[in-house]
């Protein structure tokens, strides 16, 4: 089976869109996504890069031409729970730590769904640690056993080093996947990344 490699970070709305993309890509593939929990933020400082709403503040139109985009592809893809949050920026340090520990205990792929959910669909605060353990409750996760493990030095090491790896291999923002090593950046890519997957694939 081939599989992607999807680095994420639970503050990027694409990343959130990107994850809802990813099922019907495996079931016409055949191949699996490995979801790579890395610190946006901590991309953003090595790379000197910024969110695009940080970005294109003083550039007019362009703001607005991303919102479009997010439109578009939501409507392309009928994803029709997609809300901003209304707490956007939200400072992520506390779910990906989370991710890590979700990883850990086998648990990662309801943490996932979990984390995105809240953040862009059911607008948490997820940086609130009531928030965030409410939500994890609610999904049958252990909120406060999750969250107490954020603070165990393995989990912020193991956090640190996924997000110095991701930088190394080239990546600059989220949502970034890896196909073997072909590297594609954006949700936008996601096409490319579905041809490049049928590439490797047998004929005949």
């Amino acid at each position: 089976m081939k599989t992607v490699e999807f680095i994420f970070d639970f503050g990027s709305p694409n990343a959130y869109l990107a994850h809802r993309v990813i099922p019907g890509i495996e079931a016409r593939t055949g191949a699996a996504f490995i979801y790579n929990p890395c610190l946006l933020g901590g991309i953003f400082k090595a790379t000197g890069n910024r969110s695009p709403f940080e970005q294109f503040t003083g550039v007019k139109n362009r703001l607005d031409y991303e919102r479009l985009e997010i439109r578009r592809f939501v409507e392309r893809h009928h994803i029709d729970a997609f809300r901003m949050n209304p707490h956007f920026p939200v400072n992520t340090l506390l779910m990906m730590r989370g991710a890590i520990v979700a990883g850990e205990e086998g648990k990662l792929a309801p943490y996932v769904e979990t984390c995105f959910r809240a953040m862009w669909e059911d607008g948490r605060k997820m940086d609130d640690p009531a928030a965030a353990g409410a939500a994890l409750d609610a999904a049958g996760l252990d909120g406060r056993a999750v969250l107490e493990r954020t603070q165990e030095q393995w989990v912020k090491d193991r956090l640190i080093a996924n997000t110095e790896s991701a930088v190394a291999r080239g990546v600059f923002g989220m949502p970034t996947f890896f196909v073997g090593k072909e590297m594609f950046f954006g949700k936008d890519r996601l096409a490319l990344v579905e041809e490049e997957i049928l590439k490797a694939q047998p004929t005949g």
